[in-house]
């Protein structure tokens, strides 16, 4: 009765050994690693994905745009995600040709924390470099003061909070303070990563973020939905129209209203500091990095049918997440390059 029993036992774990090692030899995993901007947005996209194609599991690394950029170029990965787009150097040292294939596009929040004064906050061009410049170093300073005269700023000192790795968010930030501020253009500059005068780093916009909440007086800059789940004031900025203006789904795609007029099928194209009374000033498409010659077939057929389902399928939780979708025109122009994938 025993020996019967422990046959059945073993003939059961087989069985299911079997079951679990077949689901695994069936399953596509597809991996990726990039940017922090969009991965709320991405990693809602893999889980609901599963349901379409159960078939397919994603493996996601948010290490920033760089590490993103480095692992695709090293074809350690089956996609990169940047909110940076490659330069013309950066496609040649590719070992094949890679494509650039925007998804959404998104603001750049500038985030802060101060007791007692609560929200509200404004923001103008020059103000907003002097203060990552080290140059306004309290949040009473009269500049400060003189746009916000409803808030009761403190007398404290100002501690800024940036990246320290290698980000696509910084790109856009930095790319923005480049065009309205000579100095900032002179001194430092653009990229994912830049020699910050002032302030403190953090890895990644969760380290961003928890620095934000835990420490008074900071300010810091991250992808909005990240404001929006942590429940975190975004600054109003003047943009070049004159008005101040709050990051919303509205004002970044008026943001983009011209530019899509202007763009190519390589989608290289900076959306900071656009023209129109609505446009929010710090905004950037993000990209996933794909190559168009898929080497392992199965993969590749995989990838190009979750592409396009993110996106002609995916675009109304786009909004879910205080993302905004692409243009229809846009849409259209990036549906035909997901067709030129070769596997």
């Amino acid at each position: 009765m025993v020996k019967t029993i422990c046959k059945r036992i073993f003939v059961l774990v087989l069985l299911v050994m079997a079951a679990t090692t077949g689901q695994a030899f069936a399953e596509t995993v597809l991996k990726g690693a990039g940017a922090t901007f969009p991965y709320p947005l991405y990693s809602k996209w893999f889980r609901d994905y599963a349901v379409v194609d159960p078939e397919v599991f994603f493996s996601y690394e948010a290490v920033g745009s760089g590490g993103g950029i480095k692992q695709i170029m090293a074809q350690s990965i089956d996609f990169g995600a940047s909110d940076k787009f490659l330069t013309d150097e950066e496609l040649k040292a590719a070992p094949g040709k890679l494509l650039q294939i925007p998804t959404v596009m998104g603001a750049v929040a500038i985030t802060y924390n101060l007791p007692g004064a609560g929200s509200g906050l404004k923001l103008t061009p020059d103000i907003l470099s002097d203060i990552f410049l080290g140059k306004i170093t309290r949040w009473n300073d009269p500049r400060l003061a003189s746009v916000n005269k409803k808030l009761h700023l403190p007398d404290k000192g100002i501690i800024v909070v940036h990246r320290s790795d290698g980000s696509g968010t910084t790109n856009i930030f930095t790319d923005y303070l480049s065009g309205v501020s000579g100095e900032w253009a002179r001194k430092i500059g653009k990229g994912t990563t830049v020699e910050w005068p002032v302030g403190i780093g953090g890895k990644g916009s969760g380290e961003i973020v928890n620095q934000i909440k835990t420490v008074p007086f900071t300010i810091g800059y991250v992808e909005n939905a990240y404001t929006m789940v942590n429940n975190l004031p975004a600054a109003a900025l003047k943009n070049k129209s004159g008005r101040f203006v709050n990051p919303t789904m509205r004002s970044v795609r008026a943001a983009t209203v011209d530019a899509v007029n202007r763009i190519t099928d390589d989608y290289r194209i900076s959306l900071v500091n656009q023209s129109g009374k609505e446009a929010y000033p710090i905004v950037g498409f993000t990209w996933l990095l794909v190559y168009q010659q898929q080497k392992d077939p199965v993969k590749g057929k995989k990838l190009v049918e979750f592409l396009n389902w993110e996106l002609r399928k995916a675009e109304k939780m786009t909004s879910t997440l205080f993302y905004t979708p692409l243009h229809e025109k846009l849409a259209d122009m990036v549906g035909k390059t997901i067709s030129s994938i070769t596997y």
